[in-house]
Formats: C-alpha cells, structure tokens, sequence
C-alpha cells in the first residue's frame, strides 16, 4: 500500500461524535511499556476508530461504535483495556463476546501480540472443542476472556467462571451479536454480569434494532460514534451489475468469474440452499470453489477457511452469518448472487473488498425485481452502480485463450535449457495431434490443464 492508499483508507469522510467529545488518543499517550509494543508492531500512528473510541473506553463511558471491517476496531477496544487491567487481580476482568470462533481466535491472537512480556493473561472460550483447557485456564488465572455466547454460557452455567470481577464488556459485530441467532443467549449471558459494567459495542453496520436492543446492555446514558468510510469504498471499489433472468444467473456468474479471473473472490446467497447449489455447479465446471453455511461441521469450516485466507482456495461462497468473522485482506472480488432486502447488509457484502487502500470490485447479478432494490441501495448509500453490457460469448473465449497463452508462455520462460531439449520431444506429437479432432481435443485439454489450474 503506498502512503497515499494508507492515508485514504486512514480517513474517514464522515465522523459523528457525542456532543461532549473527548480530544484524540494518540500513541504518544500509551504507557510506556504499551506504546513500546505498538512500535516494536509496526504500528505507526493510531488509525481513526482508535484515536476516536480510547478515550471513551477509558473514562468507562458506554459507547455504540460504528466503523467498517478492517478499520482497526480490535486495536480499538484492546488498546484501552490494556491500560486497566490490573495483573495482580488475577480474575476476569474484561469480557469480549463475538460471533464466531474464528474471530474468538483473532482477536485472542491481537491480545496475545499486545500482552507479550507482560503478566496479563487471557484465553478464548468457543465451542467445538473440549472444556479442560479453558478450565485450566480460569483455574491459573485470566483477566481477558475472549468468547462465544454458547460455550460461556456452557461453562457460566457449570460454575466455572466468575464473573464479578468483570468491568468491561466489549461486543464486536454488535449488529450479528444482537440478531435473532445469538439475541436469547445474549440476554441469558447478560444476566451472569454485574449490574455496572461499562460496555462498548462495534459493528460495521448499525441498523436501527441494534440500536434498540443496544439499550439493553447499555447505560442510559451510552453515546454513539460513527466513523464513515463511504467515500473512500467509493474510490478504491467499483461497483458494476449485469442483467440477468432468474433462470440464468448461475451460467451469468461462471461467465462472469472467467472474464474477470479474481485472485480472490467472495460470492454471497441469501439462501444456503443456493450456496450448495453453486457449489455443485461451479465445481463441476472445475473451479475451484468450496462452500460455507450452517449446514457444515466446525472442522470443515476450519479447513475451508485456512484454505482461503493461505489463497490455496480461489472462491468462496457463503451466506452472511457463515461470513461472520472471516478477516481476510486479499479479496479482490465480491459477487452478490442475491441482491439482500436490508440494503446495509450489501454494503457490509461489499467491503469484503478494496481493504486497507486495495482497490476492488463488487459485482452483483440482478434480475428485472431486484433492479427495483438496487436502485433503493444505490439511493440510499450514494453508490454509483455501473450497469454492464452482456458478455459477448465470442469475445470471453477469445479472453480465456489470450489468458492462456500468456500463462503457457510464462511457464515456457522458466524453463532450463535441458528442460527445453526435453520438452521439443514432444513436437512432432503436437504436429501429429492436430491432425485430427480427438488429438485436438487432447491438445485442448491440456492447454486447460496448464493454464485454468486444474
């Protein structure tokens, strides 16, 4: 990212504080030990969700943040509760709940990086694998738990956490820890802490339930920070749609991702059925896709998911909640299958990509009811939505093949002069080949082979 990119992506266009706002935090004002372990991280200066929310953290006032995926909202609520952790009390003392246990895990990760030589400990809580050693960990001693709803309530309703001590309750994706899936054990949990608790919430999108249900968790006097990246997605990401019959999308999507060839893409349903479906399809195309939904077990998830972020896997499809909690910078395609009805939720679909200053495209396909709903989106976030023409059948084979040879002919360079003597063994085969159909279809597969990655 150059230092343009960065300072682009570092400011927000548009920011909403309370009327009583606090100065910025900067790193000059971290204790010593904190700011030296910031550095020794590479982190030049704090990015705007953190100078804005440090301060507010710090005085113990209840916040509603709302700041895109990406912006630096985990070093926001860790920065500050670092700085009131007491390691001597060797109780829990800050509590942070997310939604999936890929988060649980990075976030659990940051904390470890930002605590390191110090003597505060903490430990992630998620279901999927056994108690004994997040019990250990409580019986040695913590003073962050990072957690699912479902395995802290496992292990409130066990007696093996104490929560008294706790002072600070974080939620991040704020927006999916107060959906209906995770609203009943939310309030079950909140019925385990104390009454005075200061509590931040984060979410990238803040519709207005949230901001209902917030009061809840919240003191009456919580404030709300919004820090607006809209102009900045605008630049670094474009938004295109292509047409389409309802019936047709899915052969629309394959033409689609072989006339872009994304490095790394993200395609999202609405319906997990829709999610197999595409899965099905695109495989047997031979792309080379896998599929995330409700319906998968925790280790497929897992192995799915390291896949995608080590960028051994090139697509992705997935529903909203199964995308929750994948933090993943080098998407650089997003393609909405399904126009989603809440408008807010396109916008989260679609800052998937063109993160930290990377530029990016978020394609969607739409049929003639769903332009209706575009149209309201584009409204709605002042988005430019390039419509496209269709894919010419004719000039997307003339790409595919133009692609090709730049592959095969990317591979040839590298070869050594032996390699190369030994390759010109095969010609006379290639001339005896392409003297008839089923030697050219051999030949053809071969060129598939090479240049698609199959």
């Amino acid at each position: 990212m150059t230092e343009q990119e960065e300072e682009a992506f570092l400011t927000p266009v548009k920011i909403i504080e309370p009327q009583d706002k606090l100065p910025d935090f900067s790193v000059a004002d971290l204790p010593p030990n904190l700011q030296a372990t910031v550095k020794e991280l590479g982190w030049g200066e704090l990015m705007p969700v953190q100078r804005k929310t440090i301060p507010y953290m710090l005085q113990g006032r209840d916040m509603l943040i709302q700041s895109k995926t990406g912006s630096g909202k985990t070093g926001a609520f860790l920065l500050p509760l670092l700085q009131v952790i007491v390691p001597e009390h060797e109780s829990p003392q800050a509590l942070i709940l997310v939604p999936t246990r890929e988060l649980a895990q990075q976030v659990h990760k940051e904390i470890e990086k930002l605590t390191k030589g110090t003597n505060i400990r903490s430990c992630a809580v998620f279901g999927g694998v056994g108690f004994d050693a997040q019990i250990h960990a409580f019986r040695k001693g913590v003073h962050i738990i990072v957690a699912t709803p479902g395995r802290l309530l496992d292990h409130a309703q066990r007696g093996n956490i104490d929560f008294n001590s706790i002072r600070d309750l974080v939620m991040d994706e704020a927006d999916e820890m107060l959906g209906m899936g995770f609203y009943p054990d939310m309030q079950r949990v909140r019925k385990y802490l104390p009454k005075q608790i200061s509590c931040t919430m984060f979410s990238a999108t803040i519709p207005q339930t949230v901001k209902s249900l917030s009061r809840e968790f919240q003191r009456p006097n919580a404030d709300f920070l919004s820090l607006s990246y809209d102009q900045v997605i605008a630049k670094n990401l474009e938004h295109r749609y292509y047409a389409s019959d309802a019936m047709g999308k899915d052969s629309l999507l394959i033409k689609i991702l072989e006339w872009e060839n994304p490095d790394s893409c993200m395609i999202f349903c609405n319906m997990k059925k829709d999610v197999a479906y595409l899965e099905q399809v695109l495989g047997d195309y031979g792309l080379p896709v896998k599929a995330l939904s409700g319906d998968i077990s925790q280790s497929e998830r897992e192995r799915v998911l390291g896949l995608f972020r080590d960028k051994k896997l090139k697509y992705l499809i997935c529903t909203d909640v199964a995308a929750r909690g994948i933090d993943v910078t080098h998407v650089t395609h997003v393609i909405v299958y399904d126009h989603p009805g809440d408008h807010e939720v396109y916008v989260h679909r679609s800052g998937r990509t063109a993160r930290a200053g990377r530029s990016g495209l978020a394609i969607s396909l739409i049929t003639p009811v769903e332009e209706i709903e575009i149209q309201k989106t584009a409204a709605d976030f002042s988005i430019n939505f390039i419509k496209m023409p269709p894919i010419n059948d004719e000039e997307l084979a003339s790409k595919v093949r133009q692609r090709a040879e730049v592959v095969l002919e990317r591979e040839r360079r590298m070869l050594s002069q032996k390699q190369n003597e030994r390759m010109r063994r095969y010609i006379p085969m290639v001339e005896e080949l392409s003297q008839n159909s089923e030697g050219k279809e051999l030949l053809a597969y071969l060129i598939d082979k090479t240049a698609f990655g199959g």
